[in-house]
């Protein structure tokens, strides 16, 4: 069973930066491609980023394409995600799990860590 720990999260200022982890245990991340996922209040689980298993392909939404960076670091098991120029709607707890290596945005595992949560202040 794998066990997915997000971090990094916080409450920030519009405009600020922050980088969260997703670290893996249990599984080898190295294998799959990763994606992290938001969700706000009162809204459904949202695709954020993806990143192929080599790291060579990634893929982001609209709404946070040019401000978030996916990267990821597999001889440490972590994936990343650096997350700048926030605004209020960027408010969500943030989740990573692995993704679907084709399309790179359909969750693969059933199960979700804690998740970190990122407060944007206006």
């Amino acid at each position: 069973q794998v066990q997915l720990v997000e971090s990094g999260g916080g409450l920030v200022q519009t405009g600020g930066s922050l980088r969260l982890s997703c670290a893996a245990s249990g599984r080898t991340v190295s294998s799959y491609a990763m994606g992290w996922f938001r969700q706000a209040p009162g809204k459904d689980r949202e695709f954020v980023a993806a990143v192929s298993r080599s790291g060579g392909s990634t893929k982001y939404a609209d709404s946070v394409k040019g401000r978030f960076t996916i990267s990821r670091d597999n001889a440490k098991n972590t994936v990343y995600l650096e997350i700048n120029s926030l605004k209020p709607e960027d408010t969500a707890v943030y989740y990573c799990n692995a993704v679907h290596p084709l399309g790179l945005t359909t969750r693969l595992w059933d199960y979700w860590g804690q998740g970190t949560q990122v407060t944007v202040s206006a």
